[in-house]
């Protein structure tokens, strides 16, 4: 089984931020303990002999909360960022890395979050069943996102799209509806934390320098990016990664 761990970054409400983002990890179950082991070791180095840290990006970029709100220099703290990615690209081929930026201004009515887990469940799908037509037996999905107030919510929409579909088709991948897990007991969703915010920065501050150490470990088939998705009704020429991945595929 597949498990795609997703956190967000920016906020829905937020009239002065243009973005908000969902994204995250896939990993093979298996896989999962040893991206926890890796986690774990990185953060012992900033606490030696105490309670190990969590890795939530935007508290380690903004120096806020301890240990972080000691290291003063802001590059040292965004190397402690890259260093949490560096984990990533280590990682085997089937980890692969899933974001949707949604530009709330180009939807006015409708739920920025709602709307990005709508199309990550779908292209999550469509990236189980791409691996299931390689020669493999069918692979099932299942989705592990951090705690908050959009949990009913999700897990109802989860729903519908099992059995009334999502605008690309019903999902039939999904093991079961999503689980929500506290960030703190898992490194798998402080990892995906780091990805979203990664995304965020490059979509809302026009700053790629953690999205460029992730860009290789989008999902793509035959050179499309699957993976990532910039939803905007603004620049009919972006030329994000995402947006100049679909417009040369034709």
């Amino acid at each position: 089984m597949h498990l795609l761990y997703l956190d967000d970054s920016g906020n829905v409400n937020n009239a002065g931020e243009e973005y908000l983002v969902l994204a995250g990890i896939s990993v093979y179950e298996a896989q999962a303990p040893w991206l926890t082991q890796e986690l774990d070791k990185l953060a012992e180095t900033y606490n030696p002999g105490g309670q190990p840290p969590e890795f939530h990006a935007s508290d380690i970029y903004q120096g806020r909360a301890e240990p972080w709100k000691s290291i003063r220099r802001r590059a040292a703290r965004q190397k402690i960022i890259l260093d949490v990615l560096s984990v990533l690209d280590r990682s085997y081929d089937t980890a692969t890395v899933f974001a949707c930026a949604v530009h709330k201004p180009s939807y006015p009515r409708q739920d920025a979050m709602e709307l990005a887990f709508e199309d990550l469940c779908s292209r999550f799908s469509m990236h189980l069943n791409n691996m299931s037509k390689d020669g493999r037996q069918r692979e099932r999905g299942l989705i592990i996102l951090d705690e908050s107030s959009y949990e009913t919510s999700l897990q109802r929409l989860a729903l519908d799209f099992r059995t009334l579909g999502t605008r690309w088709g019903v999902i039939q991948n999904l093991a079961e509806t999503p689980l929500f897990v506290d960030s703190k007991a898992c490194r798998c969703i402080q990892m995906a934390d780091h990805i979203a915010y990664s995304v965020y920065r490059r979509y809302q501050h026009k700053d790629a320098t953690f999205f460029d150490e992730i860009v290789g470990k989008f999902a793509q088939h035959q050179g499309v990016l699957h993976g990532l998705a910039h939803k905007q009704t603004k620049h009919n020429q972006c030329m994000c990664p995402a947006c100049l991945s679909r417009r040369m595929a034709g």
